[in-house]
């Protein structure tokens, strides 16, 4: 004789289990970030896509701030501490202005930048920066940071989403890791830029938070000059 299973024995058994809700204050809201160091010039370029998950927010959305003539700030990861940062460094940027009756050099912004980051040290910004630009022998210069403020100078850096796919490649075409032995290879700005939209490019077929368009931003001794290039926008 076949037996009836008690129901009555557990009423909650056609009732789905409670979900535990818990709340973030980051989000990630994607781009990438790539900088190379040269004899006479600093190149920072970003793709313009803002993004959460698989929405995209915003196609004209640059992730690069212009601090003065000769310094750029890469700034991406969570959109809100983005601009609540890049407000911080403007206002500290523009006492200092005023303050000195100059614009303040780029090892010292790098080393403002730090200070600031490590303030929020317990609280940190969700962001991935660098900043890039000319010292004052006029030799270009590239700083990263962590999130809490540690940094150093280097020669190349790329931050964000697609940073996996770009280092590798900066690694071997700058900085000669094909090589027995390690050294770094001074590239043209010409090569240079040629090399950052091929890379780009490429990020942009494996990475959904990178598209739309890429923009570069070269700085010498003459300012800073920017232009666009296409990207994938799917």
């Amino acid at each position: 004789m076949m037996s009836v299973p008690n129901m009555m024995s557990n009423p909650l058994s056609d009732y789905q289990a409670p979900n535990q809700v818990s709340f973030s204050p980051y989000e990630f809201n994607g781009g990438t970030i790539l900088a190379v160091a040269g004899e006479d010039y600093a190149l920072i370029a970003t793709d313009t896509r803002l993004s959460q998950g698989f929405s995209i927010h915003s196609r004209d959305s640059p992730k690069t701030y212009p601090l003065s003539n000769g310094s750029v700030l890469g700034c991406c990861g969570f959109h809100g501490d983005v601009l609540t940062l890049t407000k911080v460094l403007g206002a500290r940027l523009q006492i200092f202005e005023k303050e000195h009756n100059k614009p303040m050099p780029t090892p010292s912004v790098a080393a403002m930048l730090s200070t600031i980051l490590y303030y929020r040290r317990f609280f940190p910004y969700y962001t991935h920066n660098i900043v890039a630009g000319l010292d004052e022998e006029g030799k270009g210069c590239v700083y990263s940071f962590d999130p809490v403020g540690s940094y150093e100078r280097e020669v190349f850096r790329a931050k964000g989403s697609a940073s996996a796919m770009l280092q590798p490649l900066l690694d071997n075409q700058i900085g000669g890791k094909n090589q027995q032995s390690y050294k770094v290879v001074p590239i043209p700005l010409k090569k240079c830029v040629s090399m950052v939209k091929d890379v780009f490019t490429s990020a942009a077929e494996r990475d959904i938070y990178t598209g739309d368009n890429i923009l570069i931003s070269i700085i010498t001794k003459d300012g800073v000059k920017s232009e666009q290039f296409p990207l994938r926008r799917d």
